[in-house]
Formats: C-alpha cells, sequence, structure tokens
C-alpha cells in the first residue's frame, strides 16, 4: 500500500527531528510535493540537506500558525495531506511557559479552521506521551487520563482534544497519533533544550561528565524515530485511524540511569556521573500499551533500544 504517492503534502515542523525524517520517508515514497513550514525555532536546515536537492521540495520559513500564510501556502501546492509536528521542546515549558502551551493550541487552532473550508482533507496530527503524565494504569493505553504535567503537555493535550472534537462533530479526516519517547539521529543536543540521550552524548563527547536529574530510576519507553515515521505514515493510508488516537511505543520501558550508562559504556566513559535536583514536573513512570497500534495500523516496532541507540550515538560521532 502506498497512498501517499503523488500526493501533495505539506509537514509543519518539518525541519525538526522526527518531521525531517518523515519529509525524507515521504519522498522516497513518492509524494507529488512535500511542502515544509517550519520556523526553525527546533528545526535546522540541514536536517533537510538531502531533500533540498529534490525538486518535489519546497521549504517556507513561516509561522504554522498564521492562517493567511498557510492558506495561501495550500492552495498555492494543492495540499490534500497536513502532517502536524510544529511544537516547542518540553523543557521550553520552564522559561516560557505561555509559547509551551499555546503554540500547540494556536497550530491546530488554524490547521482545523483550514481543514473545515476545504482547503485539505486529511490531517494526520502528532501528539505525545507527554500528554498522559505520569502513569496512572500501566502499561499506559490510549484510554489512559490526560494529566499533563508542564505547560508543554497540557498545550498537546489540548490541541489532541480540538482535533477530536471536530472529527466527532464535523467528521473531520484526523487521526492524533501519540508517540512516546522518540529517539534517533537529528535530535537537538546543542539548544539547552536537549532530551536524555542527546545532552548525555553532547557531554561526553565535550569530555565533561554526564548528568542525571532524579534519582535516575524514572522510566521511559523509547521508540526510534524510523519507527516513528512508519507509525504515521501507516496512520494516513489505513482509514480505520480516522478519529482514533493511537500510541506509537516499543512496549517496554527503561530507567534513566540505565540509559546513561549505556551511553557511557559507549564513550568508554567509566568516571564519575553528576546527579542534580530532579526537574518539576518530571514524569516518574512511561510504557505504552501499543495494542491499539498493532490492531489498527499493523504496526510494530522494528528497532530495539540497543540497536537504536548504537545507531544515534554513531550519528552523533561523525555529525
Amino acid at each position: 500500500m502506498n497512498m501517499i504517492k503523488e500526493k501533495s503534502v505539506l509537514v509543519t515542523g518539518g525541519a525538526g527531528f522526527i518531521g525531517s525524517h518523515l519529509v525524507d520517508a515521504l519522498l522516497a515514497r513518492g509524494a507529488g510535493a512535500v511542502v515544509v513550514v517550519d520556523n526553525l525555532f527546533l528545526g535546522s536546515l540541514d536536517n533537510l540537506a538531502a531533500a533540498q536537492k529534490n525538486g518535489r521540495f519546497h521549504f517556507y520559513r513561516e509561522d504554522a500558525a498564521d492562517l493567511s500564510i498557510m492558506d495561501h501556502l495550500m492552495a498555492k501546492h494543492r495540499v490534500e495531506v497536513v502532517f502536524n509536528l510544529a511544537t516547542k521542546a518540553l523543557l521550553y515549558s520552564f522559561t516560557n511557559p505561555e509559547s509551551a502551551f499555546m503554540v500547540n493550541v494556536e497550530i491546530m487552532r488554524t490547521l482545523l479552521y483550514l481543514q473545515r473550508k476545504g482547503a485539505f482533507k486529511t490531517l494526520i496530527h502528532c501528539s505525545s506521551s507527554e500528554a498522559y503524565g505520569t502513569a496512572q494504569a500501566f502499561p499506559m493505553d490510549e484510554n489512559h487520563p490526560y494529566v499533563p504535567a508542564t505547560p508543554y503537555a497540557a498545550g498537546k493535550a489540548a490541541a489532541d482534544l480540538m482535533a477530536l472534537s471536530y472529527a466527532h462533530t464535523f467528521g473531520a479526516e484526523v487521526s492524533v497519533i501519540r508517540p512516546f519517547n522518540n529517539y534517533g539521529p537529528r535530535q537537538n543536543k546543542d539548544r539547552g533544550l536537549e532530551a536524555v540521550i542527546p545532552l548525555t552524548a553532547a557531554r561526553l563527547m565535550r569530555s565533561e561528565m554526564p548528568i542525571i536529574y532524579g534519582d535516575g530510576e524514572q522510566t521511559r519507553d523509547f521508540i526510534y524515530v524510523e519507527d516513528t515515521v512508519n507509525g504515521l505514515l501507516l496512520a494516513y493510508e489505513i482509514l480505520a485511524a480516522r478519529g482514533q488516537v493511537i500510541n506509537l511505543a516499543s512496549g517496554k520501558e527503561i530507567s534513566i540511569a540505565e540509559v546513561v550508562r549505556g551511553i557511557c559504556a559507549y564513550f568508554n566513559y567509566d568516571g564519575h556521573i553528576e546527579y542534580r535536583e530532579a526537574r518539576p514536573a518530571d514524569v516518574r513512570r512511561h510504557r505504552g500499551d501499543i495494542q491499539r497500534a498493532q490492531k489498527i495500523l499493523g504496526f510494530t516496532p522494528q528497532v530495539n533500544f540497543d540497536e537504536g541507540l548504537r545507531r544515534t550515538l554513531d550519528w552523533y560521532t561523525k555529525s
């Protein structure tokens, strides 16, 4: 199945970590046009080096919440499908909480308005497991309550609910895809907003001591970026995903301390690890239930954590 072939696709946040991998996959699958709208707050044109050589690729450094710009670009490129990956990093919650929340809501408002007026047909929205907060039930399925712990997570949850309300009220073709902790090549490591894997790798590459916030026993469910991209594409191709929330995860949890130790082993570092005070609102435990993804999408993650971590660290050392 390759329903994306010849389609005109717009990707918000397409210069970012996950978005740029999605762009590469869309071009490889023969999308007729791949239009990226990204203000480069988190993204980088370096992530799109290969895509920029393709005549079917179009880039606009713009704000995806700007209604007039988005309306113009969708008409210009006759967009049929939108993948929404534009956001700000979770850690931005602690320095500019209002923006961390509102960016998700404002972009979703713009997209839903344009979809309802007929500017495009299908919206695949990339959410985050952070919308769930710390696990209240285990493993965490799509019926898990929303208990967001940060403004970023609250914004993600609000955008999800907006999208689902339009699906239920107006029959909008919307799918909400909720990845757990993504990792892989191109994840930011130099902007002060980095996650544990790029942060630890960057510090070790600078001969600095690795850091763990809290006791390190907090857990995450890590999913490799290529698996996430595959899940997003399946969500477009399979009509049964419309109106659904679908988790993407490995179904396994790993402690932050174990992740840091694995990165230390890769770099042959056997020195001390600095433990710092836990970050406020840090999620304590995460493990996703992917039965719905398996049933509806036929989704199974292909890259285990050890292999994905090796690929990621290989990329950091060579980039």
